[in-house]
């Protein structure tokens, strides 16, 4: 969901009309047509022999004629750079090989979620395939914290560890690093997190956002697997650049890109320039099924079909997550890094199993948290009708660490403003914070603990963390509330928008259309999936499905027909307003997806929103 700031009126003065009149929907949002150069969009249109509604998609994320070729088709061949062009790539890639070359005991320090899993499982899976003696060392979540701690990092020294590489962490573990260092370990640090001005003791610091990297812009929006997956390559060329493999088989970086693609995925970067490179040839490489533990996994998941980034994303990547989330944290790593299928399969049930616990557990926060929210309603301005931003902060005790970051989205979700939940456990509380459109929330979680607010806290825009005394709670809401009311002083009411990128027909949601569409993809952040308004769609056959899914036919009146779902809609007003159309017409929006099904092929709707003609 995207936000509107504007004043109150259903179109004032200088705002773009409602897309086909609705100005709010069955989920009170405004449709709004994506921006987009009308002109580049025809363009694109009549030089790549493309429906007009792929043209405005093209030109609606911004790709230029000449890009479109790219676009289209993105190959690491014309995306991929000399990986030396990082800041101390070098010194790290020879640093590597030399100890490969020396039998040095090496160690990869990753983190708990998907990104740290699959960075650290390819990192285990190249030095293994060179020689090399390697282990992989996960932290738990609760007890341990993120990234590199001193007892951990002594520990590994003391097992006789010589060089440690951390990944997707590390950047701003000064002291641990320096304990590390006094210990005599050494280590590189791999990462891709904002760096502060001082950088920790390590024998280098690969990372496309240190301040003084030069290569940011190119390369500043790569998950930390795409940095590991660069580093492999350094590492590799030098290895057969000085011989090592005359009497031993070259690995095949392409292989692993499978993992390259699921983390970038799952870390939400924007898959633009090379991460779109990298996703597009990696789910190449996943639909092969060579991973044995990526196999397993989609099996147990029930995926019969080829892989896509939905896949990565919403099957298979919270199921990498959960051991992080509700049960032992390196179960990601070691099944991504496996080679032994009973191994594989053991591991992957144990992270269904725990995926199905944490969706439990999340279920149950979630519940907890809207009791409290719709118990604060009758009294708070923030959930009245007009009211101003400020920004949910909801705290439970005995609430599970691993869940309130989707809980948090969930709320944010159903009430579009920013939420944060707060799990408290001795007076201490750990909280997640995800944030709408057009407010910093993370700027506000920094400034409360520079003023004392928080015992710690940091974030970007969109997404948060911190840590707070109980008792400082209903300081930090008030102080929220100002800090987002400075944010958004004189935009009145932030009202919430869908943006579309066309509108069709049930007859023109077809397969043809949706094969051009497939073309745009990989889809995520930067590069979102096109989602489009069926207008005037007669719904002849309606029922919840799974519990809280609504299955629908749609018809048109020359006959077509389309299948349709939409997920989670019972726990919304979405689903009443499918069920209860009385035999109207609606104007439908979602995306468009292959439905398979015993061989057959056909197009679904998911649904995301509903309206009745002329909604206001």
């Amino acid at each position: 969901m995207t936000f509107l700031s504007s004043p109150a009126g259903d179109n004032p003065a200088g705002e773009p009309r409602p897309l086909l009149g609705v100005s709010r929907s069955a989920t009170g949002r405004r449709w709004l047509a994506r921006p987009h150069d009308e002109r580049l969009a025809l363009a694109h249109a009549q030089r790549g022999g493309l429906p007009e509604l792929v043209g405005r998609v093209l030109a609606a994320r911004g790709v230029d004629l000449d890009q479109a070729e790219d676009f289209l088709g993105p190959t690491l061949k014309r995306f991929l750079p000399d990986p030396h062009a990082l800041l101390d790539m070098q010194a790290a890639a020879e640093h590597l090989a030399d100890a490969v070359r020396r039998g040095r005991r090496l160690a990869v320090f990753g983190d708990y979620d998907v990104d740290g899993a699959t960075s650290s499982a390819l990192l285990v899976r190249f030095f293994r395939a060179v020689g090399a003696d390697i282990q992989a060392y996960i932290p738990d979540r609760i007890n341990e914290g993120y990234g590199p701690n001193a007892p951990a990092l002594l520990r590994l020294r003391e097992a006789g560890v010589d060089l440690v590489i951390t990944v997707d962490c590390g950047v701003t573990s000064f002291e641990p690093l320096a304990a590390a260092a006094q210990a005599g370990l050494e280590v590189i640090v791999v990462d891709h997190h904002k760096a502060e001005p001082a950088l920790p003791k390590a024998h280098a610091v690969v990372n496309p956002n240190r301040l003084d990297e030069t290569v940011t812009d190119r390369l500043g929006t790569l998950a930390a697997v795409g940095v590991s997956f660069l580093l492999v390559v350094a590492v590799n060329r030098i290895l057969r650049a000085t011989g090592w493999y005359a009497n031993r088989a070259e690995p095949d970086l392409m292989g692993w890109l499978d993992l390259v693609a699921l983390g970038t995925v799952c870390d939400v970067v924007p898959l633009v320039g090379l991460n779109r490179a990298l996703v597009a040839q990696g789910l190449k490489v996943m639909s092969r099924r060579n991973n044995v533990g990526l196999a397993a996994l989609a099996d147990v998941a029930g995926i019969n079909e080829r892989m896509d980034a939905y896949h990565a994303g919403y099957i298979l990547g919270p199921r990498v997550n959960a051991g992080g989330r509700v049960g032992r944290a390196d179960l990601g790593t070691r099944l991504l890094s496996t080679e032994d299928p009973v191994e594989a399969r053991d591991l992957a049930a144990q992270l269904h199993t725990l995926n199905a616990e944490r969706r439990a557990i999340e279920a149950l926060v979630l519940e907890e948290a809207i009791a409290m929210v719709e118990a604060q309603a009758a009294t708070d301005a923030l959930l009245s009708p007009g009211a101003g931003a400020g920004a949910l902060v909801i705290a439970g005790a005995g609430w599970h660490p691993g869940v309130i970051g989707i809980v948090a989205s969930r709320l944010k979700e159903r009430y579009g403003v920013p939420a944060c939940v707060v799990a408290l456990e001795g007076g201490i509380g750990k909280a997640s914070g995800r944030s709408v459109r057009g407010i910093d929330l993370g700027s506000a979680v920094i400034a409360a603990r520079q003023a004392g607010l928080l015992m710690a806290g940091g974030g970007h825009a969109m997404a948060a963390g911190f840590t707070v005394a109980e008792d400082r709670l209903a300081d930090l809401r008030a102080f929220l509330a100002d800090r987002i009311a400075q944010q958004t002083a004189g935009q009145g009411p932030l009202v919430p928008t869908l943006h579309l990128d066309g509108v069709v027909s049930v007859r023109g949601a077809s397969a043809d259309l949706l094969g051009h569409i497939t073309r745009l993809g990989p889809f995520g952040t930067g590069n979102s999936e096109p989602r489009l308004a069926v207008a005037d769609a007669r719904i002849v056959r309606a029922d919840v499905v799974g519990g809280n899914h609504v299955r629908c036919i749609l018809s048109s009146a020359d006959g077509a027909r389309l299948k349709a779902i939409a997920f989670r809609a019972m726990d919304e007003d979405l689903g009443p307003a499918l069920l209860n159309h009385g035999g109207r017409p609606m104007h439908l929006a979602g995306t468009l997806r292959a439905d398979r099904w015993n061989g057959a092929e056909g197009v679904q709707l998911t649904i995301d929103d509903a309206a009745l003609p002329g909604a206001s």
